[in-house]
């Protein structure tokens, strides 16, 4: 792809998604709308674009309320201009979850180790389609390898990924066998350009950030570090509910006879908080993941 400026050449990304899908798929992509910045881009992007698009929001059962509240009326907008939009809401094993049922069935706390709950509330969802993603390399170290397209693996170490830039045909073997491909049309954009790109193209972005919040997402989520403390003091409700979720987990591992190394939630929630030695807590509780299952 020559040079282009990042706006045309996202648009010119999507424009050949556009393509992958409706070739392969028989029907239009999917954008991942999370209520955050970086995919209100990608709603933007697609309308400059001029492609069809589907737009699905994954409900983690843990967005703060202004975000749920958000995504209704951004929802409700692209209706009435006539695209389609659904509201994924979690199942695993066949069965309707949350997050606060997910705590005790896996026996221990979503840490930035263990992120079973990325996997479970907000990934499985979007199967055996063409899905656009507001990924980016500078959000975080784990991210910066990301690319333009990846076929994901079992872990990211076994992704393949695609430059589709420069029209890597390796891209189509898979999309004839409609595996699940993502695509990230602003994976090289940094901050700036994207809080540049939203004031000049006039967009409501989520409320929470107005409220000083740098990123939208899961109330208390363990990559949001220290700043979980200033989301429990603006989302108290949420506390309770991990610190319910908290005190049954504790009550399953003691069923099984695993009583250490937590006796309350008050314990748990202290330890989870801290966010502290979790590389060695992990080569214990790791193998544990799923041992609460039926």
């Amino acid at each position: 792809m020559e040079h282009l400026d990042p706006e045309q050449a996202a648009i010119q990304r999507l424009k050949m998604a556009a393509e992958l899908s409706e070739k392969y798929y028989q029907e239009p992509m999917t954008v991942c709308y999370s209520g955050g910045k970086d995919s209100e881009v990608l709603l933007e992007l697609c309308r400059r674009a001029e492609v069809p698009f589907h737009v699905v929001h994954n409900l983690t059962t843990a967005d703060a309320p202004e975000t749920i509240y958000h995504v209704r009326k951004v929802f409700y907008r692209l209706e009435l201009a006539g695209i389609s939009c659904t509201i994924s809401k979690p199942f695993y094993r066949g069965q309707r979850t949350s997050m606060w049922q997910l705590i005790p069935l896996k026996g221990i706390a979503p840490t930035r180790r263990v992120r079973y709950c990325c996997q479970i509330l907000k990934e499985n969802s979007n199967q055996n389609q063409c899905v656009i993603l507001g990924v980016r390399k500078q959000e975080s170290s784990a991210r910066s390898d990301s690319a333009v397209a990846e076929l994901p693996g079992r872990n990211r170490s076994e992704r393949v990924t695609f430059d589709m830039d420069n029209g890597d045909t390796r891209i189509i073997a898979p999309c004839q066998m409609k595996a699940t491909i993502k695509i990230h049309p602003i994976v090289d954009w940094t901050d700036s350009e994207v809080w540049q790109f939203l004031r000049d193209a006039k967009v409501d972005v989520n409320p929470v950030y107005a409220m000083g919040f740098s990123r939208v997402g899961c109330v208390g989520c363990p990559m949001a570090g220290k700043n979980r403390y200033t989301e429990f003091q603006r989302w108290p409700k949420y506390e309770m509910l991990y610190r319910r979720a908290f005190a049954r987990m504790v009550e399953a591992r003691r069923s099984i006879g695993k009583d250490g190394p937590w006796n309350s939630a008050d314990e748990v929630f202290r330890w989870w908080m801290e966010d502290r030695n979790l590389d060695g807590q992990m080569d214990i509780f790791g193998g544990e993941v799923g041992a609460f299952e039926p």
